[in-house]
């Protein structure tokens, strides 16, 4: 598969050393307008360096788009409408109507559009295998450092984005409720959100996300009437408690035992009542996976794991939570701070308006 990266960036220099190291992939040219950026990534793996996506007209099958999200969109659709393949990574545009425009130029060259949340690729997710299904709570947390990157984004499309795209993914329902708050700190960007989702299947998934804290953290805990996982996106484990039928059928009588019962069920209570198994797949590097996967669907015509419609879907998502926070009300009444940035809201003049007779908008009158 003829391949070109698109994006000198931290991600586009880690795509361009793992595609070239593929034997299955020709890594035909890195694109960057930044001559040095593009230089320096061509000379280290011995490649040709191009200022513009123009310049690979004929010669690729398929391009992996590393640039900021801003131009996801204009670069995605100049490529596909000459029948280039795209891996794009995440996320996918930087709101649902560009998605929607990428996914319909994709399914109109009959090009594949794959989004890069690398989070389906983790160890984890595959080491909980089957057992995520039907969800009635899931909690998700991601929190890093403040690392400069992505800032033409807030955290919600830099990180919540990846917990938003795994949610959707085994919740498959429609999120008919969403509530959030978030706050600017570095920039004009929101850096740490919280936002609580509810599906029309009964799920409901709070997700916190961070890229200003002094503790990194990857993790979801998700349950269901079946059973509790906990994902450790960091070091790929899973760990699964499934409660005893005993427990699951209403029987168990706690209050009846004696104390030396009960203290002996404490004891063992993780592997009695709610026996618990750590799980663990094989250590893999979740881009190349996800190189392996969009090579498979270029050249096999399978629908990648991260479709386009996924990505688009939580682009969606994301945009719901974006409006809710550039609404929420700081201090309960309207007036007040609000949106990210704790901006002083739109002042009400309260009553009477006598000063002001009928050149008073409607819209600022308040009784009181």
């Amino acid at each position: 598969m003829r391949l070109a990266v698109v994006g000198c960036g931290h991600l586009g220099r880690i795509h361009a050393r793992l595609a070239a190291a593929r034997e299955s992939i020709d890594l035909v040219a890195i694109v960057d307008p930044v001559a040095a950026a593009r230089q320096a990534v061509a000379a280290d793996l011995g490649i040709e360096a191009c200022s513009d996506i123009s310049q690979l007209a004929g010669r690729v099958d398929a391009a992996i788009i590393a640039a900021p999200t801003a131009w996801h969109h204009a670069l995605g659709l100049e490529l596909l409408a000459s029948g280039v393949h795209l891996l794009i990574e995440k996320p996918l545009a930087m709101n649902v109507a560009e998605a929607d425009e990428l996914v319909a130029a994709a399914n109109g060259a009959g090009c594949v559009l794959q989004v890069g949340h690398v989070e389906r690729f983790n160890p984890a997710l595959s080491a909980a295998g089957g057992k995520l299904s039907d969800p009635k709570y899931i909690e998700a947390r991601r929190y890093s450092g403040y690392t400069f990157r992505s800032t033409d984004i807030g955290v919600v499309l830099d990180l919540m984005i990846h917990d938003l795209d795994i949610i959707l993914s085994i919740a498959r329902s429609e999120v008919v409720e969403v509530d959030a708050l978030g706050v600017a700190v570095m920039g004009e960007h929101e850096d740490a959100a919280t936002a609580r989702l509810k599906f029309a299947n009964g799920c409901v998934a709070n997700l916190s996300a961070s890229r200003i804290s002094f503790e990194r953290a990857r993790q979801m805990q998700i349950w269901s009437a079946e059973r509790f996982a906990a994902l450790n996106f960091d070091d790929g484990t899973a760990k699964i408690v499934e409660p005893t039928e005993c427990l699951t059928s209403g029987t168990f009588a706690g209050d009846a035992l004696s104390p030396n019962e009960k203290a002996s069920i404490r004891d063992s209570l993780f592997q009695t009542h709610l026996p618990m198994e750590e799980f663990s797949a094989p250590e893999v590097n979740a881009i190349a996976e996800e190189h392996a996967d969009f090579q498979a669907a270029v050249e096999m015509g399978f629908t990648p794991r991260v479709s386009g419609q996924a990505g688009r879907d939580a682009v969606a998502v994301a945009e719901r939570i974006l409006s809710a926070i550039e609404s929420h009300a700081w201090d309960g009444h309207r007036g007040g701070r609000i949106g990210p940035r704790r901006l002083a809201g739109e002042p009400v003049v309260r009553g009477p308006h006598w000063h002001l007779g009928e050149h008073a908008p409607a819209n600022r009158r308040e009784a009181g």
